[in-house]
């Protein structure tokens, strides 16, 4: 049986949405901050969870550690190294704040393949393409080229990932973790946010 390694999830909390108007982790999703559910979900699977913001006084009502953007203006990059950088344990799972239906299962089979493969990410791909925002860093060999890449003035999040070994996990396999095919709906908009609420209602999606 293999020793699972600890987890870190590191929730990613942007500023301003240009779309939405304000700041999404904040948005009120049936009567709580959305940040708070998308917490309370990765919580319980976690060793330690952080957020990244460059508004930490926004979120310190969560009680747990924030970091600002170590190397800033670097977009989602950015936000991965400062995430890769703060997580304390050796695999690292990162998420957004705007997904209301983040699957647990589908994070914990993500270490898992980690764990047992020794790869260094382990990224569910869609029809649609990877879901860095849904997925398993290995911080000890990421870290480095990540770190590269942004001193390469490099912004996409995933203009490293042919340094390492990806393990991707099929939409078949997703599909497993994740029957409702809910799990990388994100919020851009008033109307998207409205869905959500009405989806996690219907469906009573704690």
């Amino acid at each position: 049986m293999l020793m699972k390694e600890p987890l870190s999830i590191v929730i990613q909390a942007g500023g301003e949405s240009r779309r939405m108007g304000q700041d999404k982790g904040l948005l009120p999703f049936l009567g709580e901050p959305l940040i708070t559910r998308v917490l309370r979900g990765v919580a319980m699977i976690a060793d330690e969870v952080l957020v990244t913001t460059n508004q930490p006084e926004h979120y310190r009502f969560l009680s747990v550690p924030l970091f600002s953007d170590i190397v800033p203006g670097h977009g989602a990059l950015g936000g991965l190294y400062t995430a890769l950088k703060a997580a304390s344990h050796p695999l690292v799972g990162v998420v957004a704040c705007d997904m209301p239906f983040v699957s647990t299962a589908l994070l914990t089979a993500e270490r898992n393949l980690l764990t047992s493969s020794q790869a260094d990410v382990a990224i569910p791909q869609t029809g649609e393409g990877q879901e860095p925002f849904h997925a398993v860093y290995r911080k000890a060999t990421c870290l480095p080229h990540v770190y590269q890449a942004l001193l390469e003035g490099k912004w996409r999040v995933d203009s490293w990932f042919n340094q390492v070994c990806i393990q991707t996990l099929s939409p078949v396999e997703i599909q497993k973790y994740d029957p409702q095919g809910l799990c990388f709906y994100n919020i851009n908009t008033p109307e998207e946010l409205q869905e959500a609420i009405r989806i996690a209602s219907a469906k009573n999606i704690e």
